[in-house]
């Protein structure tokens, strides 16, 4: 019997519990040690919770692909007591611009996704003009396009229902702030919480998202994530702009359709300020000064559109090369990591947990190798380069 303790109550934390719950050939306890069960600042609540496979990496595109399946069956999966939840899954697409610095990523990127099997298509201007005439294509060069298999959910509800149903297999839920380990020897014996309490276990698994370095500190490991700041802003406009998919602009700005509006941000730039763990204020000079202009130029109905409201949230970003770290570390082989997302973790947080599951009671991956993404190319300095992060 084993007693497993995950750290993390997110998408990922709650994915792994009802993963591993559900899993055939696991025996024991699973507690989830969760500070914030409002989740208030929880990245899995404040997420734009799209999925896409239009990633630079075969293992994203793969964990994508999981993903997709897994909210299209999550009503069945995840009922409890005949209440089958609804995640509000869309799948109008993913369209990346690209100008002429960067059509040879877009055109790499699009032969890597074709040969993971992803339903993509690069349209030159005239086609894209052709499907969205509402768009400009003044210096854009391509799109590329999912045709099915992409969208968006509704994050926080699937959060709630892998929650409630993790639960209802028997997984419990603690209240409580982790803040260090035990040891014995070159393993996690437990999970010490603030209270004073110790949660003995067989295998800890780190999915404290964005703090999850501070986990990582109590064994000794420096695990490259950092919580940085990302800011979303909801905006009305008169003119419809029909079969909109998320659109990622050549600048790197971004919008999606949001019931009657429009959900639109970006990342800081290669020379802005990007600090680890700033308060979650919401600056409105980057709508003003970034996103609106971009907006307006690739779209000129959104000339005439009106800031409703906004919301600031993290990413647990990996400042080593933007990708997931899932897997033990090599030297406390019962801790398990699953971190550093950046920006894709809850649309990945389905084959994270089933890879975890999988680890913890088969002893390895069975449905889907995770290792690309394993700890050990940290120690050894070896990227995994993830070049479609929005």
């Amino acid at each position: 019997m084993q007693k497993v303790v995950i750290i993390g109550g997110g998408a990922v934390g709650s994915s792994t519990a009802y993963h591993l719950a559900t899993h055939p050939r696991f025996h024991g306890d699973i507690t989830v040690v969760e500070r914030d069960p409002t989740y208030r600042i929880a990245s899995s609540s404040l997420s734009c919770s799209s999925i896409r496979q239009q990633f630079s990496t075969p293992v994203n595109i793969a964990m994508s692909q999981y993903g997709l399946r897994f909210l299209r069956n999550a009503a069945e999966a995840l009922e409890v007591d005949g209440d089958r939840p609804n995640v509000a899954l869309r799948e109008p697409g993913y369209l990346f611009l690209a100008s002429d610095s960067g059509i040879d990523i877009l055109t790499d990127n699009h032969k890597v996704q074709r040969a993971a099997g992803a339903d993509v298509a690069l349209l030159q201007p005239s086609e894209l003009n052709a499907r969205f005439p509402w768009l400009s294509t003044e210096g854009i060069v391509a799109g590329s396009l999912g045709l099915s298999g992409e969208g968006w959910f509704d994050g926080p509800a699937l959060l709630q229902a892998l929650r409630r149903k993790a639960r209802r297999l028997g997984v419990t839920y603690v209240a409580q702030d982790a803040v260090d380990f035990t040891r014995a020897g070159e393993r996690i014996s437990g999970v010490r919480l603030a209270n004073g309490a110790v949660l003995d276990c067989d295998v800890a698994v780190n999915a404290g998202g964005p703090w999850a370095a501070r986990v990582a500190g109590w064994a000794g490991i420096d695990l490259p994530v950092r919580a940085r700041k990302r800011m979303v802003y909801v905006v009305g406009c008169r003119t419809p702009l029909p079969d909109c998919p998320l659109v990622i602009d050549a600048t790197g700005i971004f919008w999606r359709p949001e019931s009657l509006g429009y959900v639109c941000g970006r990342s800081p730039g290669e020379d802005e300020p990007d600090p680890d763990e700033p308060p979650l204020e919401v600056d409105d000079g980057m709508f003003h000064d970034y996103v609106w202009p971009a907006m307006a130029n690739r779209a000129p109905a959104f000339e005439e559109l009106k800031l409703m409201s906004s919301w600031a949230g993290y990413y647990e970003y990996n400042i080593f090369d933007q990708n997931g770290i899932v897997g033990p570390h090599p030297s406390v082989p019962n801790l398990i990591f699953a971190n550093g997302f950046s920006g894709h973790g809850i649309q990945h947080s389905p084959a994270t947990g089933r890879g975890v599951a999988e680890l913890i009671a088969d002893g390895g991956y069975v449905s889907l190798d995770l290792s690309p993404l394993g700890f050990a190319r940290v120690v050894a300095g070896e990227k995994l380069v993830e070049r479609n992060i929005v």
